[in-house]
């Protein structure tokens, strides 16, 4: 049908131009015509991935995609020398996780100057639910230390850091804790929380955690730009995708590209601010607001839409190279 009309829009276009109308109605009467196959144009063709997105079932079944994951090999890496242990199962309605939070790939070296902690073994059990419903309430995550999700890997996933910053205060440090001005751990430049090359680090009870994308563990996967990359799950229970997806979320054969998240810095300033000469802003979590429409992704850094694992469509959540970064909120029941 939206071929129908484009064709017939270019016929009308050239009669219109060659002046074979004799009268002004009729031109009047062609240039409201035309006005109106653009819009029917629009509406049709325009929102089709829309009409598509619509029939997605809120709550399907993730029963049958990785159930059977599990891994359990030596990691050579000087600063963990140990096995790295994930063992992921399906049962009744639940997806269940044991592992030892031992990460799979090469990591940086710890400690460090500005990370003080040895990684440890953990003892790790995490259980999803395999009928995931998205609701119209989020629910919004706290500091580094809330569990948002854990990768295939049986390392946990954490956004920000527990660090804080008193009002109008232009003497920081990462050791304050419940101040008003949540630090970021990634993304800015003023504070350095030891990160590795995985923008991963340790908790003082040597739990390695992620803050940013995984690159070790996607490599590992074989994530690539040719390839959306189920890396991990999300406490609702929802999946979780590396770096890319497809540019049509209704179509899976249409071209795969770089998400973003859709958030900005702010505009206007809190006078309560700590100064913006010393922590240019992005320094903290509340310098970035949420815009919808910016980018790809909603407020939880998801959206609907098709998957490899799943072709009929479902919720699903993108930890990305802009902020946020890993999602600060969930869209599923928990």
């Amino acid at each position: 049908m939206c071929t129908v009309f484009a064709q017939l829009i270019v016929k009308l276009h050239l009669i219109n131009n060659e002046g074979d109308l004799s009268s002004m109605f009729a031109y009047q009467f062609l240039n409201v015509l035309l006005a109106c196959i653009v819009l029917i144009l629009l509406s049709a063709c325009g929102d089709k991935h829309q009409s598509v997105l619509s029939k997605i079932k809120p709550g399907q079944s993730t029963a049958g995609v990785l159930c059977d994951y599990q891994y359990n090999q030596y990691n050579t890496s000087k600063s963990v020398e140990a096995n790295s242990v994930a063992y992921w199962s399906c049962d009744g309605n639940s997806r269940d996780l044991d592992a030892n939070g031992i990460p799979d790939h090469e990591v940086g070296r710890f400690p460090n100057a500005n990370n003080a902690y040895t990684i440890l073994q953990q003892s790790v059990f995490e259980s999803y639910t395999l009928t995931p419903v998205k609701t119209n309430v989020t629910t919004t995550f706290g500091r580094s230390h809330s569990v948002i999700g854990m990768l295939l890997n049986g390392v946990k996933m954490a956004v920000g850091s527990s660090s804080t910053c008193r009002d109008i205060d232009n003497n920081c440090g990462v050791n304050n804790k419940a101040e008003q001005w949540n630090i970021e751990s990634i993304g800015q430049d003023v504070f350095d929380f030891g990160l590795d090359q995985n923008n991963a680090h340790v908790q003082d009870n040597g739990t390695y955690h992620y803050h940013g994308i995984p690159e070790g563990f996607i490599t590992n996967r074989g994530g690539n730009k040719k390839t959306m990359t189920l890396i991990g799950w999300a406490a609702d229970g929802f999946p979780i995708y590396a770096r890319y997806g497809y540019s049509n979320p209704a179509d899976a054969n249409s071209a795969i590209k770089l998400m973003k998240g859709s958030y900005q810095l702010v505009s206007e300033i809190s006078d309560s601010r700590p100064s913006v000469d010393i922590y240019p802003l992005g320094t903290f979590q509340q310098d970035w607001e949420y815009v919808l429409g910016l980018g790809d992704l909603d407020e939880c850094n998801g959206q609907v839409g098709v998957t490899p694992e799943f072709p009929k469509g479902i919720y699903h959540y993108y930890v990305t190279d802009s902020y946020p970064y890993f999602q600060r909120c969930v869209k599923g029941k928990i």
